[in-house]
């Protein structure tokens, strides 16, 4: 079960541990142990630690979308008709049920969500408008924007300084 506690209490190990596995997650337990200059018992009772508290979600394989077709990317921002919490909720959950919608996020001062969706290509860019957006009689409008090129994709977040 996870912890729901904001910020649980990080120290230079725990960041050197996050740092490195946001590099490569693949690594073992006594590779990482090296290269965080901890134990291998340490590191293994520290990621379950950070498992646990819900700061490691879950670890996953970055992939090529181009070098396994799926080479279109959109960034689409929603304006819904009517903002109603269930309306929002409805559309949120149709949305991230949706394989190709990387990202999904509700938004202010704006649309009401913004979508990265990878995909394909146009074809399968416009079937997703169609199931998506054109047959939700909610959406007020789409607007779609297309990648020419991807210069950075750097899923990692920046830790704050080790205060030891």
């Amino acid at each position: 079960m996870k912890s729901t506690a904001p910020h649980p209490h990080l120290d230079a190990i725990d960041l050197r541990l996050l740092d490195q596995l946001q590099r490569d997650a693949s690594l073992n337990n006594q590779a990482l142990a090296e290269r965080c200059h901890v134990s291998p018992a340490t590191c293994l009772r520290r990621v379950r630690r950070l498992v646990e508290a819900g700061v490691i979600e879950r670890r996953v394989a970055l992939l090529s979308p181009e070098r396994l077709g799926a080479g279109l990317t959109a960034i689409v921002e929603i304006s819904l008709d009517q903002q109603a919490a269930e309306r929002l909720a409805a559309f949120e959950a149709r949305a991230v049920a949706e394989p190709q919608v990387q990202q999904c996020y509700r938004t202010s001062s704006g649309p009401d969500f913004v979508l990265v969706v990878q995909v394909r290509d146009m074809d399968a860019y416009h079937a997703l408008v169609q199931r998506l957006f054109t047959s939700d009689a909610n959406v007020r409008n789409v607007k779609a924007y297309f990648s020419v090129k991807r210069a950075k994709f750097e899923p990692a977040l920046s830790l704050p300084p080790s205060s030891a």
